[in-house]
């Protein structure tokens, strides 16, 4: 599935940063405008004492506020994740003060149709998320039902429109944005190496469409399954077909790093070496001397930087990079609660708005199919880490 790239990132991260536990919901996660619904009634802790929800009670009725909400795995293997998430939407909520909507937080690992069920019943006009394309199909179709759309954050495109929007990163943006730069520096014979399965066939597809938009050329491009010695084949397989002057290795840095050393030992030995927005998450990339000089395509850090920091002083420790994304779809809610009529139903033709939004991952704005598009740099991996070579647009044309 597409996020296989998440899911990899994910446990890479969580073994880093040595999270051994479940993600117990404290108080660090209530904030003003947000509850959590675990098993049972959703309860706030934020307000004074008798305007605490009590068993039994539901959520608290809203005079002037929307109800949103947030649906994200809160318990099970992707529970850090999804607790990253929730932590940096709960910021958003607090950055933006709060007065536009309610946000409530549903945890999608004990059933996406019930988390959404449960939402839906709750009065909530608009659901943020799920996180993985499995739950946003489950979720979509109860929303669908109820005239409740869905802005989630899977980057499996397959599970879009209808109502459903989609804020995750996609490998074809990516990619489409490395090999244009690199046709923009004259180079015209590229070659493949990509994961069998959803993501690397995506990859491979943009890059056989952007190279024939642009009049270059595809040398080769091969497959590889995880099991031993399937890399080297592919690579072997690659090599045979031809020499390229770029070469595509759409899977995470810590494969690239694997990868790299065997290609320069056949006859595409100076190639350029592309990645994936996958690259982005990996800290040992500038440790390797095989990648120095490579590309990869992916949204700015800069300002996800200054979220990380303010995460870190407020939760104790680093959040996943998937975490801009909970408080981008804050600040794309407040944006549009703006001129959304309270007891109405939300209104889509807001986010069909073309001049886009911006938040912590930069520009953006959503296509015909309801997927994100955005505003990508491409960065070259160095020594002292990765430096911008071709920088992202800071709004979209028309």
């Amino acid at each position: 599935m597409a996020e296989a790239g998440y899911q990899e990132q994910a446990q890479r991260q969580t073994a880093r940063r040595n999270i051994l536990r479940l993600a117990l919901i404290g108080t660090a996660l209530f904030v003003s405008g947000c509850s959590v619904v675990p098993k049972g009634p959703p309860k706030t802790i934020d307000r004074p004492p008798e305007d605490v929800d009590g068993p039994g009670t539901g959520l608290p009725t809203d005079a002037t506020r929307h109800r949103v909400a947030l649906l994200v795995p809160m318990t099970g293997a992707n529970a850090a994740v999804g607790e990253s998430i929730a932590n940096a939407a709960n910021m958003a909520v607090l950055d933006t003060g709060g007065q536009k909507f309610r946000m409530t937080i549903y945890d999608t690992a004990l059933g996406a149709t019930a988390a959404a069920e449960k939402a839906v019943a709750d009065g909530n006009k608009l659901i943020l998320g799920p996180l993985l394309a499995e739950d946003v199909r489950a979720a979509a179709e109860v929303g669908r039902r109820a005239k409740v759309p869905i802005v989630a954050f899977s980057n499996d495109v397959s599970v879009a429109g209808n109502g459903t929007y989609l804020l995750g990163f996609t490998p074809a943006q990516s990619v489409a944005r490395v090999v244009g730069y690199a046709r923009s520096k004259g180079m015209t014979k590229f070659s493949a190496i990509a994961p069998v399965g959803v993501y690397g066939q995506r990859a491979l597809t943009a890059l056989s469409n952007t190279v024939t938009a642009s009049g270059g050329q595809i040398v080769s491009t091969q497959t590889f399954d995880r099991s031993s010695g399937a890399i080297m084949a592919a690579i072997s397989r690659m090599n045979k077909a031809g020499t390229a002057e770029a070469i595509l290795i759409a899977d995470s840095g810590r494969v690239a790093i694997q990868a790299v050393p065997i290609i320069r030992r056949g006859n595409s030995s100076g190639a350029k070496i592309l990645g994936t927005e996958l690259w982005n998450t990996d800290t040992g990339l500038s440790a390797s001397p095989a990648l120095q000089g490579a590309w990869f395509a992916s949204v700015s850090d800069g300002l996800y930087g200054q979220l990380a920091t303010k995460y870190r002083a407020r939760f104790g420790k680093s959040p996943f990079r998937l975490a801009s994304l909970g408080y981008d779809a804050v600040l794309l809610t407040t944006k549009v609660a703006g001129n959304w009529k309270f007891g109405t139903t939300f209104p889509l033709r807001l986010l069909d708005d073309q001049g886009g939004f911006s938040g912590i991952d930069g520009a953006f704005r959503f296509n015909s199919y309801g997927v994100a598009e955005r505003a990508l740099e491409v960065q070259q991996v160095g020594t002292g880490g990765p430096v911008v070579v071709s920088a992202a647009p800071k709004v979209f044309g028309n």
